[in-house]
């Protein structure tokens, strides 16, 4: 499958963290987002849009601390516009232990808002 993916030609937006990337990295995809995204605001303001990649052939949403919604508006726009586009999830864990203090929400919070905005699910 991922030779495939990489015949294509389709690049790769990542909602995660730098974890996804090497692994991409190691199989020749070419990717973007993930941490270099955390600071990137959404533009809310009249008129304001996010322009999104048209070549972007899959969606892969891990845990990511840095989760904001310039993030989760690049992706459904993504996913929304971009025929044949793939939805793919590194795991649904409800939650995950951060901390010895406490559970986290998981990165099935993160694939629930990716879910909501789309109405699909991820492979």
């Amino acid at each position: 499958e991922q030779t495939k993916f990489k015949d294509t030609g389709k690049r790769v937006y990542v909602i995660g963290e730098k974890g996804i990337g090497e692994e991409l990295d190691l199989i020749g995809i070419d990717w973007f987002g993930a941490e270099s995204d955390k600071d990137t605001e959404a533009p809310m303001k009249p008129g304001g849009k996010v322009e999104h990649d048209a070549n972007v052939g899959a969606v892969i949403v891990g845990f990511d601390r840095y989760i904001n919604y310039f993030k989760l508006q690049y992706a459904q726009l993504c996913l929304n516009k971009n025929p044949g586009c793939e939805f793919i999830a590194t795991n649904l864990d409800r939650v995950t232990h951060l901390t010895d203090a406490q559970e986290w929400s998981g990165n099935g919070t993160m694939v629930g808002a990716i879910r909501g905005c789309t109405g699909m699910e991820p492979n």
